[in-house]
């Protein structure tokens, strides 16, 4: 059962790139839609949940305030990245780099920082689940090489991957930021470990989702310089991309805090949404590939699925 309620985020996050894409709008209209929608999910959250299981002194503990909020300013960043990159490279493409370097990077820092692979054999297993959920995330989005690209192209497919880039160090923080704020003491072992992490993972919610609004702002205003747009009807459509995704990520956080699963493996196979934004992109979307891209899709997609398993495993 905790297997099953950790593969939730693949298929809502899987989702994102979709549903987005179907309810329009710039990259900056998105991520601020997607924000807003994800602060009702978030609010609810802590109504309907938090504040009833936990209590009120709990739900509004300062410091889980503080940990949520940063998580998600930069969550904020990571989704703005991501957009960008989706824009300029397609969904088919641009999620399955990003999924590679989410999976690359949040194994390794729960492994490594967090400290939850502690035996020889679940680094060697983790790693090779790793190399094939990685590779097999790259294969789904490598390029026909008998069909060239012209050199606007090649600009739009190097901004694209640098947005993909930042976009992967910003969730790579979101998701770690909750945990490693309880392995350096900020957090309490008695507040982190209440009612085995449930209580923890989902009070972070509600904070979290005020700081994905106003670091979206933040994005949108100065950076991507969408101010006069933002509150256009591309915005208000991609609220439904917010609750798609607020969905996933309580399950997430609550997988991250099951002894039983771990934020090693809880992000790993969150990303095998892969398959889903893929896969949907193609025959929902009708992004175009090759006979040969299809062939790297296949092995790709069977690669992300081995390691899935692999790591599920551990």
């Amino acid at each position: 059962m905790s297997i099953l309620i950790a593969l939730i985020p693949a298929l809502a996050w899987g989702s994102v790139g979709l549903v987005t894409t179907k309810m329009g709008g710039t990259a900056a209209q998105g991520t601020l839609g997607m924000t807003f929608g994800s602060l009702v999910f978030g609010l609810l959250t802590l109504c309907v949940f938090v504040i009833p299981n936990s209590g009120v002194s709990f739900a509004f503990n300062p410091r889980i305030w503080l940990v949520g909020f940063v998580s998600g300013i930069f969550w904020a960043v990571g989704t703005a990245g991501q957009f960008v990159g989706y824009k300029k490279l397609g969904v088919s493409i641009g999620q399955p780099l990003s999924t590679a370097g989410q999976i690359i990077g949040n194994a390794l820092l729960a492994a490594i920082v967090l400290g939850e692979w502690q035996t020889g054999h679940m680094w060697l297993f983790g790693t090779i689940a790793i190399i094939a959920v990685g590779l097999g995330a790259v294969l789904t989005a490598l390029p026909d090489s008998a069909q060239p690209g012209t050199a606007s192209a090649n600009h739009e497919a190097k901004s694209g991957a640098i947005a993909i880039l930042i976009s992967t160090l910003g969730y790579m923080l979101y998701f770690i930021f909750p945990n490693l704020l309880n392995k350096v003491g900020y957090i309490t072992d008695h507040v982190h470990n209440q009612n085995k992490g449930l209580d923890y993972m989902t009070a972070i919610v509600g904070p979290q989702s005020i700081g994905q609004v106003l670091g979206a702002l933040v994005i949108v205003i100065f950076f991507m310089k969408e101010g006069k747009t933002m509150f256009e009807k591309g915005t208000w459509r991609n609220m439904v991309t917010g609750l798609v995704w607020g969905l996933g990520n309580v399950f997430m956080f609550i997988s991250a805090a099951n002894p039983n699963v771990g934020q090693a493996i809880a992000a790993t196979l969150s990303q095998t949404g892969v398959i889903v934004g893929t896969f949907g992109a193609i025959f929902l979307l009708k992004e175009k590939k090759t006979p040969r891209q299809m062939v790297y899709i296949v092995i790709g997609s069977v690669l992300v699925v081995v390691g899935a398993i692999l790591i599920a495993k551990l």
